[in-house]
């Protein structure tokens, strides 16, 4: 049997793949229900390892390693599966869909015909409703590197139109890099925006004030009461919001919650500065101490900077730490909040025929 040079090549690059990242099936409880709910366990070479719940498609941890090669787990979130379906409101980690971020007024419009969505964050619609892909158990199986998770959404789900059929992959490289591919296909007009909600201290302990972030962004999005954009992106020149220069989180802090007058701090959408289609570099984190380097590329024209304002200590993470105020920050690529609702914003109406089709990576160095 003769096999072409390509066909060669794929199969080379496949099962060095497989060789060098290894993939572990295991239980991680049951739902109320019964559904089973899987840990997939990612480990490469180096020693780097993601492990992820079919639950919320959840990245439950994250380790990586310092400048000197210790490991640690650089995302909250809890211990067991009860600890995740019992706390409603922070999303650690989880898949977000079918829309991302806010929806103002809890509403949109779509080939004249007006869409009606949970109302759960104000008066607005957050995150995907009241049971957003957060909240399902989804389909999993293991692929070289990584996992596939695959989930149905019927017509009408949580308001929104269209059956859609989702399938999300993560997988791990041998040079740290957490990839994550997302596609989406509908039977009728609807809209979509999908993200990880991963929250990030790079320290793996402590607050994250001390952490220097670089935002590839000229404007960002203010915003009012409900953090819904009030009109077009503002440039970020003369704000708090400009991290275009690395510029650790708690340095003006305090100026934007006087700007806001919202008194908790970063929750905003920064558009990036974009040349092509492809991956570039959204935002960089780094943390002095322990010399860990996140950055963060995607192909989705913005990304949402969150730090933690609404953790309070009532919710008790690994080992029964409580998750405070600023112990992490999320960077949740994105298109726009409130996009269905903004013209002039790019759209994020996924047709029959066309595929929702879009990558993040996270890159993990040391500095």
């Amino acid at each position: 049997m003769k096999f072409s040079v390509a066909l060669l090549a794929v199969l080379a690059v496949s099962s060095s793949l497989s060789a060098a990242v290894s993939v572990k099936r295991s239980d991680f409880g049951k739902m109320p229900d019964g559904q089973a709910v899987s840990l997939f366990t990612v480990t490469n070479a180096k020693g780097m390892e993601a492990r992820i719940i079919t639950y919320g498609g959840v990245v439950v941890s994250l380790k990586t390693p310092d400048r000197k090669g210790a490991l640690a787990d650089v995302v909250l979130g809890h211990d067991d599966l009860a600890g995740y379906m019992a706390d409603g409101g922070t999303y650690f980690g989880a898949l977000i869909g079918r829309y991302a971020n806010r929806i103002g007024k809890a509403q949109f419009t779509l080939d004249g015909k007006t869409y009606k969505l949970p109302v759960n964050n104000g008066p607005n619609s957050l995150h995907g409703g009241n049971e957003g892909f957060d909240k399902r158990n989804w389909a999993g199986r293991e692929v070289p590197g990584g996992v596939e998770l695959s989930l149905f959404s019927k017509d009408g789900d949580e308001g929104y139109p269209g059956n859609l059929k989702v399938v999300v992959t993560y997988t791990l490289t041998e040079d740290n890099r957490l990839h994550i591919h997302y596609t989406a296909t509908t039977d009728k007009p609807t809209v979509v925006n999908m993200s990880n909600h991963s929250y990030w201290n790079l320290k793996g302990d402590g607050d994250i004030l001390g952490h220097v972030l670089t935002i590839n962004a000229d404007k960002y999005s203010p915003v009012d009461a409900g953090l819904i954009p009030l009109g077009e992106p503002q440039p970020v020149a003369g704000t708090p919001f400009d991290f275009r220069k690395p510029t650790t989180p708690g340095a003006r802090i305090n100026q934007a919650n006087d700007q806001l007058k919202l008194g908790k701090g970063y929750d905003h959408n920064w558009v990036l500065n974009r040349t092509g289609t492809g991956l570039e570099m959204a935002a960089r984190l780094e943390e002095p101490t322990s010399g860990r380097v996140l950055e963060v590329y995607t192909d989705q024209p913005a990304v949402q900077f969150y730090t933690g304002n609404f953790l309070d200590g009532s919710v008790k993470g690994k080992g029964g730490k409580p998750m405070n105020q600023r112990t992490a920050l999320c960077l949740e690529t994105q298109h726009s909040p409130d996009s269905p609702n903004k013209p002039t914003y790019p759209s994020t109406v996924l047709r029959p025929g066309s595929v929702y089709d879009t990558t993040t990576e996270f890159r993990f160095s040391v500095k």
